[in-house]
């Protein structure tokens, strides 16, 4: 006798549970949908709060913060092997009084080892996935590695945005696709980290490069800073300088002088995601590819 649809789902909710925990109460909630007095529009209602988080469209789908993260994770542990996915380790953000949620997935059984003169780093394959309620963040994932010494997020350029979904309709077909893709993915991106580690440079080459990407010498001289603490540890070399970058897309306090301006409402998830599409323009930018070639 086959079992049961509900209990199916069941053990695959339990499953992805064990291996990433539990969807943090903030967004584990359904949603519900009520017309506005504008034609056309209705409200997005939290149905445990009873209180409105955004308004869309009278044909905009119904898919809850649960619903769709939990696909994401029963997707990887299907597609990924035990091995990959054992340890792994789950950041959660939120925004807009709950409508924006980002789920950060670290693998660290999928690694790889990039060596300086001075410094050995362990990168960790990462899985980014964004998701609104609220018609103001498309399904989106982004593939990725996160660095063990000092958890600095990496997301590399052309490497991201081959990986990233930018459709208000998720596609899981295409995302098992690349999942199966990502590991090969991730060493090769290993592979031009340990490039970058080997590519030795002045501290003029790293000033006269940060201005030319970042676009701006106030900004490019604070950054200068971060890339001489990174050296310190890890040698004056192309790899020091992007950690550098990916620290100012990790960190918004007095480790780098970068500060967020604090709003009332919580978007410093939505802050920083877009620092770490800065960093992925920084390092796309012709100068930075010349230094690195």
């Amino acid at each position: 006798m086959p079992l049961d649809s509900n209990i199916i789902q069941l053990h695959a909710d339990q499953r992805a549970s064990n291996i990433f925990g539990d969807i943090p109460e903030a967004i584990d909630f359904d949603i519900e949908f009520e017309p506005t007095r504008l034609k056309g529009k209705n409200y997005v209602v939290n149905t445990t709060t009873d209180t409105v988080v955004g308004i869309v469209g009278s044909n905009y789908p119904y898919n809850p913060h649960p619903e769709y993260f939990k696909q994401i994770q029963e997707t990887i542990i299907d597609n990924l092997s035990y091995n990959d996915v054992q340890n792994a380790k789950v950041r959660w953000k939120t925004g807009r009084w709950g409508a924006f949620a980002l789920m950060d997935i670290t693998l660290p059984e999928v690694r790889y080892t990039v060596t300086t003169k001075k410094h050995q780093t362990e990168v960790s394959q990462r899985i980014v996935a964004l998701h609104g309620v609220d018609g103001l963040c498309s399904n989106q994932v982004y593939f990725g590695a996160i660095d063990v010494f000092c958890t600095n997020g990496l997301i590399s350029g052309d490497w991201a945005k081959i990986r990233r979904k930018n459709t208000s309709n998720f596609s899981l077909g295409k995302f098992i696709d690349e999942l199966n893709e990502a590991k090969a993915d991730f060493h090769q991106q290993g592979r031009i980290l340990q490039t970058w580690a080997d590519r030795e440079i002045n501290m003029k080459k790293a000033r006269d490069t940060l201005e030319a990407v970042m676009g701006s010498e106030k900004k490019a001289k604070k950054m200068t800073q971060l890339y001489l603490a990174e050296a310190s540890t890890r040698g004056h070399n192309v790899f020091s300088l992007y950690s550098a970058l990916t620290n100012y897309a990790t960190y918004a306090d007095e480790r780098n002088g970068f500060k967020l301006h604090k709003s009332d409402n919580d978007n410093s998830a939505l802050h920083m995601f877009g620092r770490e599409q800065d960093v992925s323009k920084w390092i796309s930018h012709p100068a930075f590819k010349a230094l690195a070639a």
